[in-house]
């Protein structure tokens, strides 16, 4: 680095430091990049790339952007995956001795934005740690815009990891060399573009001071105490100060909630729709109802964790079946939170140091609503809701210290002035007045001198470049008093001049305007401080609030839907009279949903076998049952006329796979690979949906395969399973599996008009309808009758297939003793019948019979093949 200058050596210096994120390096008042970073932030950000003088033979490239608007341009990159390391001026350049000492004061990545505007408000932005040893896995995630930190030990399956993993959809993820190739080679995504960060540094020490008051931190083993620490250390490595806001460690159990794999969560479609990835149309958009951000993001925490535990899932049922049948009740706890802010980002920022006065403001407002949300709640007539609020802090203390320093409507900087209100600090005071009497004198002085002049066009004016002036137009200078009068600038029209006493005032003036800035921000950040060491009762009562609003929010979407209370246990037994798909039925606009009953029971039938068309309504009515029983376990009531709903451990769900194109994956073993997972894990409580079993592969194989699951969920897990099928034949099944029952949904036929009726019955279907659904779906006319024609003559070969086989059992005595028979001995018919070798077209048949390849030929094949021996045969 010697040929290069000063600056830049301490910039690659800085740089090494952060070798994987782009280097804001703060000269004067821009944020400037050099060499790789500029070159590539200047393709990013698209600004202009300009060269520096470096000390080399070749000009550096260089770009930056203005101080004050870098948080535009961080944010950008952000958006698209980066890090940003901020290194600022750390000491005054006036004392530095050579080149100022600049510091990274702070780095910037995906899973560390405090930034509201990068931040989805209905949804948390998490970072994750992970740690592998032999016991398991250590899962920690954190959301440092909230405070929220879980940890939870997972078994040693990468399987369970990947779960976790779908649930918090991270923006980043923190963790060693290994595991990190492993999340690759994997292909797992999660809905973003996650940023995967190599780090093992850990700080045991760390994480003892920093939970010193947490009662959680005594109970973590050792390997979820490694799985913190790591995140601690990152965290105090990119933040550069305390994360005081990280108050308390949520250990959780796995099984302490519902499992889903990431398949089931997609094809469910609960926070997102498969095709458009929109909420819009997902299970979290009809259940939304809620007011504030932090009840959105709690709504949609409950909806990926679904819980097992039936105490807790019927407390929450208890408090939404009082705010369905209270709609006053309802209605004032909507209208309490109407005006509470996001407590959780609000106090965040507060203890991140970032916090304005308008935050504060917002935080006043928002605890001035408290006590009523207290008093309705309390006095509501539910036990849950009154629980929730008996011990509440309305941290009505935090609330009077901002009224009485916070003016009303304070300006958004805090560094200009105008945020204390008058009365809360004497010395403040008298300097407002000084600098409000010295702004009267300088309008008297106005007057005074326009009086001794006789100009009436002179003004006094100020600007931060000169101060105070007198400002006089040049036709009007000679009326001026000479020697009295000092030039100071001069206009094109017009002449700028102090005095003595204008200078005098001057000073006065400002000295106080500028002791009032420093005093304000001063008080300012010491109220800041003061709320700040509050920050454990304010996340409490956050947690209270965003509580409530899930209630009424889940009531609210109920009482509108007609939702009834289901009933929860610890049985197996699954009874649902008239159930409906709840997203389907809110986006009909003619209301016009056909209901349909479940039972699935251990005696009289855990297995449904669906056979009936596409477009009947087969993988709608398989979805409404796994989302009832989702939403039952989260404490929601739910679209059926009742509903007696076991607790279900985990959801599988095989719906309609594409090709994974980029993994070289073909449905059918995507779909083989889902199968393994649903053998592996399932247990008796589960809930399987398979839809369409073995399509992937040949007829033969398909229908081999998916008998063999069937006869497995049967026999050998007895969970409670869908299956749909367009395999007919496998409706035999009913004949030897003692829980499987045939059903399939109902069509009505008049001549080659179908309707499909979307009902469910008991009974097996005799055709899936493929010419009529190509036909609704728009082919042309001319496929759709060619099909009928195709059609009618492969049903005349398979008539015709019969008589073949009666004509065969007449070359073979009804007489006949009866004995395995080779078909590939030539002589082995004649021995057991003592008739002659076949002859010469029966022999054309055997050859031909001893070529065909039973595991691949279709039906269809088949059919043609006796159809051509019939002919032969002749």
């Amino acid at each position: 680095m010697a040929q290069y200058t000063p600056m830049i050596q301490q910039y690659l210096a800085v740089k090494a430091q952060v070798p994987d994120a782009f280097l804001f390096f703060r000269l004067g008042d821009f944020y400037e990049m050099f060499f790789e970073d500029a070159i590539n932030a200047s393709r990013e950000l698209e600004i202009t790339l300009t060269g520096r003088e470096g000390g080399a033979d070749e000009k550096i490239p260089m770009c930056g952007v203005p101080h004050h608007s870098a948080e535009n341009y961080m944010s950008r990159l952000i958006e698209k995956g980066y890090k940003v390391a901020i290194c600022e001026q750390v000491e005054d350049p006036a004392e530095a001795k050579g080149v100022v000492r600049r510091e990274i004061v702070r780095i910037v990545t995906p899973g560390t934005v405090m930034d509201s505007k990068l931040l989805g408000e209905s949804s948390n932005n998490y970072i994750v740690s992970l740690v592998s040893r032999e016991a398991g896995y250590a899962f920690t995630a954190c959301d440092i815009s909230t405070g929220e930190l879980y940890t939870t030990k997972l078994a040693p399956s990468w399987e369970l990891v990947v779960d976790e993993l779908n649930v918090y959809n991270p923006s980043e993820i923190i963790t060693d060399a290994a595991l990190l190739t492993t999340i690759r080679e994997s292909g797992v995504t999660w809905g973003r573009s996650t940023v995967l960060t190599e780090w093992t540094q850990s700080d045991e020490k760390l994480l003892d001071e920093h939970f010193a008051e947490d009662s959680a931190l005594s109970g973590l083993s050792a390997l979820n105490r490694n799985g913190v620490a790591l995140l601690l250390a990152y965290l105090k490595e990119t933040q550069k100060r305390a994360l005081t806001h990280v108050k308390h460690i949520r250990v959780y159990e796995p099984d302490q909630f519902m499992t889903m794999d990431p398949f089931t969560r997609r094809n469910l479609e609960l926070v997102e729709t498969v095709r458009e990835r929109a909420k819009k149309g997902s299970l979290l958009w009809l259940l939304d109802k809620t007011v504030t951000a932090m009840g959105a993001r709690m709504l949609r925490r409950w909806i990926e964790k679904p819980l097992m535990s039936v105490s807790r899932i019927e407390e929450r049922l208890e408090a939404v079946d009082l705010l369905y049948n209270q709609l006053i009740v309802r209605d004032d706890v909507k209208q309490a939170l109407k005006e509470v802010y996001d407590l959780e980002r609000l106090v965040a920022r507060i203890s991140y140091g970032n916090a304005n006065a308008r935050d504060m403001v917002a935080l006043k407002h928002s605890l001035q609503q408290v006590p009523l949300l207290q008093e309705v709640c309390a006095q509501s007539g539910s036990a849950t809701l009154r629980k929730l609020v008996e011990n509440m802090d309305v941290c009505d203390d935090v609330m009077s210290w901002i009224s009485n320093a916070i003016v009303d409507e304070p300006p958004v900087s805090i560094r200009d002035g105008g945020m204390i209100r008058e009365g809360y600090q004497p010395y403040l005071d008298q300097l407002r007045e000084a600098s409000t009497n010295g702004k009267q004198w300088i309008a008297e002085l106005e007057r005074q001198e326009r009086e001794a002049t006789g100009i009436k066009s002179l003004k006094i004016g100020y600007n931060k470049v000169f101060g105070y002036f007198i400002e006089v137009t040049k036709a009007n200078m000679s009326a001026l008093q000479e020697g009295r009068y000092e030039r100071k600038q001069t206009l094109a029209n017009a002449e700028r001049y102090v005095t003595p006493e204008l200078k005098e005032k001057e000073a006065l003036i400002l000295e106080a305007q500028d002791k009032m800035i420093d005093l304000e921000y001063e008080l300012f950040t010491e109220l800041r401080d003061r709320i700040s060491q509050h920050i454990s009762r304010l996340q409490k009562l956050a947690e209270v609030i965003a509580t409530a609003d899930v209630y009424q929010s889940l009531a609210a979407v109920s009482a509108a839907q007609h939702f009834r209370k289901p009933e929860i246990g610890e049985g197996f037994d699954l009874q649902i009279e008239e159930g409906r798909h709840p997203v389907v039925e809110a986006v009909i606009q003619d209301g016009s949903f056909i209901a349909n009953d479940t039972r699935l029971e251990d005696e009289q039938g855990r297995i449904l076998l669906i056979t009936g068309p596409n477009m009947a309504g087969k993988s709608t009515y398989m979805r409404q049952v796994a989302v009832i029983c989702l939403m039952a376990q989260i404490g929601c009531f739910v679209p059926a006329r009742s509903a007696r709903i076991p607790v279900t451990d985990r959801i599988f769900t095989r719906i309609g796979a594409a090709d994974d194109l980029i993994g070289g994956q073909s449905t059918f073993m995507v779909e083989m690979m889902d199968i393994q997972v649903m053998t592996e894990k399932a247990t008796s409580k589960s809930l399987v949906i398979i839809d369409e079993l073995g399509r992937g592969t040949s007829t033969g194989e398909g229908m081999a395969i998916a008998q063999a699951v069937i006869e497995f969920l049967h026999d050998r897990i007895g969970c409670k399973t869908l299956v749909s099928t367009h395999f007919h034949e496998l409706a035999h099944l009913e004949e030897s599996l003692r829980h499987l029952r045939n059903h399939c949904m109902a069509v009505k036929e008049s001549g080659r008009q179908v309707t499909f009726l979307r009902k469910l019955i008991p009974g097996a279907a005799s055709t899936s309808y493929g010419i009529y659904c190509a036909e609704i779906a728009g082919l042309p006319d001319t496929i759709i009758q060619r099909s009928y024609e195709l059609l009618n003559g492969f049903e005349e070969r398979a008539a015709g297939s019969a008589q073949v086989a009666a004509a065969v059992a007449d070359v073979v005595p009804a007489s006949a003793p009866i004995q395995q028979l080779s078909l590939f001995e030539e002589d082995s018919t004649a021995a057991v019948s003592g008739k002659k070798k076949p002859d010469t077209k029966s022999q054309l048949v055997i050859d031909q019979l001893k070529g065909i390849d039973l595991i691949n030929m279709t039906p269809l094949q088949a059919l043609n093949l006796v159809y051509e021996w019939k002919q032969k045969l002749q």
